[in-house]
């Protein structure tokens, strides 16, 4: 576990990739743990070395939440946004694209195949913290800063005394920005990552991959990785130019390799993120037989 001041940063498998996430653990008489995607040992190596009174989760999403359920004891919170949706299975479900996508039918497999721990890992969430306000864990400031994109409630926590930012899944991989969910939106998305270079920090911290950047390194993967957003519109441009349907653009692989599409929570992630970047164009969906029709 590396060590920046008094922040501790826990490691998931293999580099912290999906479904796993990065941890940060604030050291102090408070035990704060930010997120929980982190490997499950080391967790418990943290919760029995120092113990863990207080999780803030930056959002919903299972590879940041998943291992709420080894702190029993701790208090649990959630963005004020995504709160009351992640205490029901009908709004995540919603959230992600399930219903958007494939309606009550849709809600009901989703309901039949979901993880119980994910169900369990979000009904413990008791509370909610504040955007935009200066919180002292023992002498440790920390803000959690409103960046929607991902989704609509996702919180960068920002240690200013430390120079120090957790930007979560602003993780500079080059699968690219991810925003599929019916909460995400693409022009949040760029708003939040502008915003976060613009943060008086010299160390950005992420969720995924890489992990810890210095402020230049981060300014040039935002760049590159806010860049992949244009050649999705591009792409899906070159396909609608060719005529395809919405059902055959959404087989294509714009987001997910091809191969992977048949699995039901790709396929509607892909289908919710082509949606977006449609709409985006001004290419309407005809409801009557998928074709894509430019409105410009």
């Amino acid at each position: 576990m590396q060590s920046i001041g008094p922040l501790i940063i826990v490691e998931g498998p293999k580099n912290s990739k999906v479904p796993f996430s990065r941890s940060l653990y604030l050291n102090c008489d408070e035990k704060v743990l930010i997120d929980t995607g982190a490997n499950p040992k080391d967790l418990l190596k943290v919760e029995e070395e120092y113990g863990v009174k207080l999780i803030l989760n930056t959002h919903y999403h299972p590879d940041h939440t998943q291992h709420n359920h080894l702190f029993p004891n701790a208090e649990k919170w959630m963005n004020p946004i995504e709160y009351e949706t992640a205490r029901t299975i009908e709004g995540i479900a919603r959230s992600n694209g399930v219903y958007q996508e494939w309606g009550e039918e849709g809600i009901k497999l989703w309901k039949e195949n979901l993880p119980l721990e994910w169900i369990q890992n979000l009904g413990e969430i008791s509370g909610t913290y504040d955007y935009e306000t200066e919180y002292s864990f023992g002498g440790i400031k920390v803000i959690m800063l409103h960046t929607p994109g991902h989704t609509s409630g996702l919180a960068s926590p920002y240690f200013p005394d430390l120079g120090v930012a957790f930007v979560s899944d602003y993780d500079m991989t080059a699968f690219g920005p991810w925003y599929n969910g019916t909460d995400g939106d693409i022009e949040d998305f760029i708003k939040s990552g502008e915003r976060l270079l613009e943060l008086d920090a010299d160390t950005y911290i992420t969720g995924h991959q890489k992990g810890v950047f210095s402020k230049q390194e981060f300014k040039e993967a935002m760049k590159r990785y806010l860049a992949i957003i244009n050649k999705r519109d591009e792409k899906i441009e070159n396909y609608v130019s060719k005529g395809f349907t919405f059902d055959e653009l959404s087989r294509v692989g714009i987001f997910y390799p091809k191969r992977t599409l048949e699995i039901p929570i790709f396929r509607t992630w892909e289908r919710g993120g082509i949606r977006k970047h449609l709409q985006r164009l001004g290419i309407i969906i005809s409801e009557t037989d998928g074709a894509l029709v430019s409105c410009r």
